[in-house]
């Protein structure tokens, strides 16, 4: 089933839930207006011709077709010798609907169909609201595949014509223009361009490319025009690899059993082996109707409502409060999770840093401000990412820029031009060979120590100062790092930048451990690495090149001004773009966790009381449980799991700017 379908049977599941939920409720009026119990209840007489044929036919649609989803629940958990929830809600439904039919055709007493038409009302409706939770499968897929453009500048015959990408073949010659993206995988044959390969290995930097050097599809084009020969289509692609990984990794990623289903599973061994001993015991001490009846008592009520709303109601409202905070929770089972994780991943470009190119430091010889000033001037008539990035880091500093004359690139070097009478350079450390400059100087080789890149000013032949620049790490970065690692959790840094970057940026934010110069389809096995060693792992990023990795991790979580691919490959998804936001999440995760748990508890406080007082326990002091006592009990159960519940807003810090 592709992703589509099943989307599709998601939604379609919802629209069940609720068919069958409005149906079973307008139904259920009239059957606890007819019941037995609710007239006693309420001090009330009201007899109709044919009123117990009438409450079974009602009762037949509500337990039919109300009641599907989970009778075949339970056959499915059944057939893997699994009872959960689903057994334990049919166990009840059905003994409730058999017992009452044959109470009613022979005479037997009292029946249970108010507590059948409620407890199939109650559990639709926390199943409806739990499916829509969870609403929102992943669209991963389809987003990588968007990455690709559709049409692409063939040339043939001499000849540019375009044609779909899905027509080009191996040997194909296709030309680039500016700003395009590559259209597939290739060589380039003619001409040089700077290709923003980020959003799929990871490189921050543009990476310059020449010809015979190879290109990859889905990559952005610089300023220059190339023409490339095609070398793999279709399948055989960077990126339909990537695909390839990101489907593997989401249909083997195993969730993890909903807490509701073991404590269901405890209730229905616990209420079958209770409800067996309560029958022999009144068999010999009373009548075999009277020990049958306290039996089919135990097994009704074994299933409270308030188990059925205990988790779908703190799922629904952690969902709503984390959304409002800019956490938006896509993958429920992970959430859970995320409050055992001990290890986290981040991607370096554009999670722990802003993905943004720019100026981190300046080696200043002669005054910094005519430094900056001259510097920016000729750097303003080049489209170079380097120099854009220098032009707005003076111009952040409102600094004026004055005007170049006599402008010329020097080809592999830098760039030249006349500012107020003076020669001004700037360019690679090649730039320094044409004046025979060696700089002596410990502060610049620290810059290139770390890997950041670094261009020399030289102003009327003498070296004037020297810029590094580098990606710009996050001011958020330094305190969430801070945080997780008080909370005792590891963390690692992953990219596809060389060892350089990495050790620097690992160091600076006091990261526990990096990988460096790691391919996508690397880093999902990184995270299966960690995965063997015994962590488990939240793995935080932003880009394509992170979906598999996302995908492979115990919780993927999405920083939310990466790409729609990113985001759909996760479990969760940072909507501030906020690493911070990652520690923040693990408490909430906490939270939501132990509230389900305090929840199960309160429901499984009405079994505790009831089913002992429903097996008779107390008979011989006159207390017996009747169906008045059991609503009572039920209904309080509920109250309680529904105020607890809302109680989850205290705990819910205020979200970080």
């Amino acid at each position: 089933m592709n992703h589509n379908q099943k989307n599709d049977s998601h939604k379609h599941m919802i629209r069940e839930f609720k068919r069958r939920l409005l149906v079973s409720l307008i139904l259920t009026i009239p059957v606890l207006i007819l019941s037995e119990m609710t007239q006693e209840w309420l001090g009330y007489t009201l007899k109709i011709p044919y009123q117990g044929l009438i409450l079974i036919l009602l009762s037949s649609v509500i337990y039919f077709y109300g009641g599907f989803p989970f009778l075949k629940g339970s056959i499915n958990e059944l057939k893997k010798r699994q009872p959960g929830m689903m057994t334990l809600i049919a166990m009840a439904i059905s003994v409730a609907f058999f017992f009452s039919s044959a109470a009613i055709i022979f005479n037997l007493g009292s029946d249970f169909f108010w507590e059948l038409a409620t407890l199939i009302d109650v559990m639709l409706l926390g199943h409806w609201i739990e499916a829509k939770s969870v609403m929102g499968a992943s669209r991963a897929l389809e987003e990588l595949a968007k990455i690709m453009p559709t049409t692409a500048h063939l040339i043939k015959n001499g000849n540019v014509e375009d044609v779909k990408v899905s027509e080009l073949k191996k040997g194909d010659m296709v030309l680039v223009k500016p700003g395009e993206k590559i259209p597939s995988d290739g060589i380039i044959t003619e001409g040089k361009s700077d290709l923003n390969e980020s959003m799929l290995t990871g490189e921050s930097k543009p990476v310059s490319k020449k010809p015979d050097n190879e290109v990859i599809g889905g990559s952005i084009n610089g300023e220059g025009s190339l023409k490339i020969k095609i070398q793999k289509t279709g399948k055989e692609t960077y990126l339909a690899q990537i695909i390839d990984l990101v489907r593997k990794s989401q249909e083997s990623k195993s969730r993890s059993q909903d807490i509701a289903n073991r404590a269901a599973s405890y209730l229905v061994y616990s209420a079958v082996f209770i409800a067996i001993i309560t029958f022999i015991v009144w068999t010999f001490l009373d009548n075999s109707f009277f020990a049958l009846r306290r039996s089919v008592t135990v097994l009704v009520i074994a299933c409270p409502h308030a188990l059925g709303l205990a988790i779908p109601l703190v799922v629904a409202l952690s969902t709503t409060i984390t959304a409002r905070r800019g956490i938006l929770v896509r993958n429920r089972s992970a959430f859970e999770v995320a409050r055992d994780i001990n290890a986290i991943v981040f991607d370096k470009t554009g999670t722990l840093t802003q993905g943004k190119f720019g100026v981190t430091d300046i080696v200043s010889y002669i005054d910094e401000s005519e430094l900056l000033r001259l510097t920016a001037s000729i750097e303003s008539n080049s489209e170079h990412t380097i120099a854009k990035a220098i032009v707005e880091y003076v111009k952040n500093k409102n600094i004026e820029i004055p005007a170049v004359s006599d402008f010329k690139a020097l080809s592999g070097k830098g760039i030249f031009g006349k500012v107020e009478g003076k020669e001004v350079y700037a360019g690679s450390p090649g730039l320094l060979e044409k004046f025979h400059i060696k700089p002596d100087d410990n502060r610049i080789r620290e810059l290139e120590e770390h890997g950041k890149t670094v261009i020399f000013s030289i102003i009327d032949n003498k070296l004037a100062g020297v810029f590094a620049l580098s990606d710009i790490i996050r001011e958020e970065s330094y305190a969430a790092i801070s945080e997780i690692k008080d909370m005792g959790i590891k963390t690692y840094m992953i990219t596809g930048d060389a060892e350089a970057v990495a050790r620097s940026v690992a160091n600076e934010l006091g990261i526990d451990d990096y990988f460096a110069q790691v391919l996508p389809d690397k880093k999902a096995e990184k995270i299966q690495e960690l995965k063997k060693k015994g962590f488990k792992v939240a793995m935080v990023g932003d880009g394509i090149n992170d979906a598999p990795a996302l995908a492979a991790s115990d919780v993927g979580i999405a920083i939310g001004a990466g790409t729609d691919v990113a985001i759909e490959s996760a479990d969760i998804v940072l909507v501030k773009s906020n690493p911070l936001d990652v520690t923040q999440m693990i408490f909430l995760s906490k939270r939501t966790y132990a509230k389900m748990i305090q929840n199960l508890w309160w429901a499984a406080g009405y079994n505790i009381i009831a089913i002992p007082l429903a097996a008779g326990i107390l008979v011989t002091y006159g207390i017996i449980v009747n169906p008045a006592i059991g609503a009572l009990l039920m209904s309080l159960s509920t109250v309680i799991v529904a105020i607890n519940s809302q109680t989850l807003r205290r705990y819910m810090p205020e979200s970080s700017a």
